[in-house]
């Protein structure tokens, strides 16, 4: 039997609309989403659909929706026959999802710790005094190098090394700023600010870093029954003292998603079901290893595609 392996979207997946054709389909989708909706004193599924207080990008929200969304699909994988994967990564966010299914961690836990993670993100910055920005077509060492040189006491960092030629750097909006003059001095093909509210995976979020840190101490962590891969690292962690740790230390330190790829690879897992919202982590994995074929799970024609294919 081949291995194969799910990887789980962080913020930005989020999308008006998602999993509603899916949830015709498989009615636990909603059922799913009431936990959300318990958490977060709204309306989760409503959120999702409509979002008529617009609150599906504001971050405490996207956080547990999108854990819900995830977590949603890995269920009605599971009613559907789809076979067990062999290892479990997420982007960001989506390393709560991985350890959820990967049951290191109960959902309604997750989804307190998301939400008050959201919270906590939002209160380090102010509005307005961060920023992240996508660099194209710039090797790593030379971004690093251009963060350092025009720093000038504040921060601005690697965030996320999501693909070979694409890295977003985060930190004090006019170092991000002077950062992507000096990229694009330095040979990169494009500096794109992101619409964010948060600078996150840079040193700005240390703050909210130290308040989750409390609130992960008085929750229960078992060790994963399928083997997650987590983002700082970029290893397979099972001791439930280290993934706790590791999800302090994620918030401030990079997503070194190529090197996550790179360890699925290595595991031998040869084909990934991108469990939530759209195709972007599949995207991004096409740029690391084009060895790796990557399926989407949202659209039902993908989800039944994908459960008939895997494994092979």
């Amino acid at each position: 039997m081949s291995k194969f392996g799910f990887v789980f979207p962080g913020q930005g997946s989020q999308k008006l609309g998602m999993l509603s054709e899916l949830s015709e389909k498989h009615p636990s989708i909603k059922a799913t989403f009431d936990k959300a909706s318990e958490v977060l004193q709204r309306d989760a599924w409503e959120i999702a659909q409509v979002d008529s207080e617009n609150l599906l990008d504001r971050t405490d929200i996207t956080q547990p929706l999108l854990l819900a969304a995830s977590v949603a699909i890995w269920q009605a994988w599971q009613e559907a026959g789809g076979a067990r994967p062999t290892i479990l990564a997420g982007h960001s966010l989506g390393e709560y999802s991985a350890l959820v299914c990967a049951e290191a961690i109960g959902l309604k836990d997750a989804l307190k710790l998301v939400n008050r993670r959201g919270l906590y993100m939002q209160n380090a910055v102010p509005p307005g005094t961060g920023k992240m920005a996508a660099i194209v077509g710039l090797d790593d060492d030379a971004i690093v190098r251009a963060c350092d040189a025009v720093a000038q006491g504040e921060i601005v960092s690697p965030a996320n090394f999501n693909s070979k030629g694409q890295t977003v750097i985060a930190g004090h909006a006019a170092a991000v700023e002077r950062a992507m003059a000096a990229c694009k001095e330095a040979g990169a093909k494009r500096a794109l600010p992101l619409n964010v509210s948060v600078p996150s995976h840079c040193e700005l979020m240390r703050p909210a870093a130290e308040e989750l840190a409390l609130d992960l101490e008085a929750i229960k962590f078992s060790r994963p029954k399928i083997a997650v891969v987590q983002n700082s690292t970029a290893a397979i962690v099972s001791d439930p003292a280290q993934i706790k740790a590791n999800l302090i230390s994620q918030l401030y330190l990079p997503v070194q998603w190529v090197d996550s790829v790179g360890a699925i690879a290595k595991f031998g897992a040869s084909r990934l079901v991108e469990c939530g919202p759209g195709k972007v982590l599949c995207g991004l994995i096409k740029r690391i290893d084009s060895d790796i074929i990557c399926m989407g799970s949202e659209d039902p024609l993908d989800f039944d595609s994908a459960v008939a294919q895997l494994p092979g």
